[in-house]
């Protein structure tokens, strides 16, 4: 079982960042949304195709990445 099986990533898509279900909406652009304050609610409004489960498996596979990689916090 796959496990985030609702983050795609395909070549042939949106240059083959990781999306979510195949809709060519890229996890980032989702997690930015988020960041910048927008609610779940507000975020559906205008991208009908989403789904409460995506914003939790974004979630958890930013956490997921973040965990492996070193971010500096500072220039």
């Amino acid at each position: 079982m796959k496990r985030y099986p609702r983050i795609t990533i395909d070549p042939q898509k949106m240059g083959g960042v990781p999306c979510i279900r195949d809709l060519r909406m890229p996890v980032a652009t989702v997690l930015a949304m988020m960041a910048d304050g927008f609610t779940q609610d507000e975020i559906i409004k205008e991208h009908s195709e989403l789904e409460t489960e995506d914003f939790i498996e974004v979630l958890k596979y930013a956490s997921e990445i973040l965990r492996f990689r070193e971010i500096p916090v500072s220039a």
